[in-house]
């Protein structure tokens, strides 16, 4: 496995992280995790030479922790690195902090996190943080060796991304980064205040939550028609993995096929050439043209109050942009049922604060609503 060195120390960080926001699961709608399946993509991954495991309180309803910290138990703790986040909007006291990250220590069977992050920093969670003196809390930890090193992990402007860079003392960032929000999401300019200021990136959503692994036919062309021998994924993989900041390229593996193309593209790793780069730009000028919503399945969107399951209807609603099959769309739409479909919206803006791509969710379930209503009027069906 390619490896790159963190900062100038001996730590040699995998260029593949294997993140544990979707593991594979026995029930989609409680997230119940398939623990035999993901404990054997975890002790592969390993045996593969991937070293750096990013989990978070949330993932998987609070199971993603236990199942990794399980896995992980096995191995040797200096031949792996662990990371893990606090939740900043799931706390409301300074007890809260400390509780939360005592529990995860013991949920991960670990004595202390390699690298530790404050959960989706913004600047409206920024009082929040103050307040509870949650920073001081950590950077204690850290003296005390239960932390090595200290960041966070980020969904925003660049704007909003400087005032937080200079606010504390950080070892390293998280941020989305792929080669469609590069410009979509200013990604650019993150990437690139986060270099100036000799942070770490560590990368998320390469693939951009699955999205760019099934791109819209047209833009699956290009790319196999640059490069017939691999996969879509790989070229976004590529991408991220080519910044010479970037630490390491976090993947959300839900199979064993996903884990070994992953495995095979970032060990035997190759930048990107110039003429890959402007095969990319025409992919993504393709991709787009099919007006997908930017929705990467994230679900911090959840749970909606009307019952609307809004990253579900938005991977239906973006299928059916890109391949413009309508009998999918409705097979896919009736599965989600009724109690869970876009009509349920009643625009409380519950959902708008929580989205990290700042999609007008209220919006964009009206148009899906009104969509599924002209496929599905009377003489559709003939």
């Amino acid at each position: 496995m390619f490896t790159r060195t963190y900062k100038n120390s001996s730590e040699k960080i995998s260029l593949l992280g294997f993140g544990a926001m979707r593991l594979p699961v026995v029930n989609v709608e409680t997230q119940e995790i398939d623990v035999p399946l993901a404990t054997s993509m975890l002790d592969d991954a390993w045996n593969h030479g991937v070293n750096y495991f990013d989990t978070a309180y949330p993932y998987h309803f609070g199971q993603s922790e236990i199942v990794v910290g399980e896995a992980l138990s096995k191995h040797p703790r200096d031949s792996f690195y662990l990371a893990n986040k606090m939740p900043v909007w799931m706390t409301r006291t300074a007890d809260d902090v400390k509780r939360i990250f005592n529990e995860q220590l013991q949920k991960c069977r670990v004595d202390y996190f390699d690298f530790y992050l404050l959960h989706n920093l913004s600047a409206p969670k920024m009082p929040r943080v103050e307040s509870l003196k949650t920073y001081e809390f950590l950077a204690e930890q850290k003296k005390e060796g239960r932390i090595r090193h200290l960041g966070f992990s980020f969904h925003d402007t660049p704007q909003a991304l400087r005032p937080i860079v200079d606010r504390y003392a950080w070892d390293f960032a998280q941020i989305q980064l792929n080669y469609l929000d590069w410009e979509l999401l200013d990604a650019k300019g993150q990437y690139e205040i986060l270099t100036e200021h000799e942070l770490p990136v560590v990368v998320m959503e390469p693939v951009r939550g699955g999205a760019l692994s099934s791109l819209s036919p047209e833009a699956v062309e290009i790319l196999q028609t640059a490069n017939p021998y691999v996969s879509t994924t790989s070229w976004a993989l590529r991408f991220a993995a080519s910044l010479p900041n970037v630490l390491t390229v976090l993947s959300g593996m839900s199979t064993p096929q996903q884990l070994a193309d992953n495995i095979h593209v970032l060990s035997a790793f190759q930048p990107l050439t110039p003429l890959e780069l402007e095969t990319i730009e025409k992919a993504v000028v393709a991709y787009r043209a099919a007006s997908p919503i930017p929705c990467t399945g994230c679900r911090y969107c959840m749970d909606c109050p009307s019952g609307v399951d809004i990253p579900k209807v938005f991977a239906v609603y973006n299928h059916y942009l890109t391949t413009q099959r309508e009998s999918e769309f409705l097979g896919g739409y009736f599965m989600l049922g009724e109690q869970h479909q876009a009509h349920q919206c009643v625009a409380c803006g519950a959902c708008l604060t929580q989205c990290p791509q700042h999609i007008d969710i209220p919006k964009q379930m009206g148009e899906i609503a009104h969509a599924f209503g002209q496929i599905t009027k009377p003489d559709w069906f003939g």
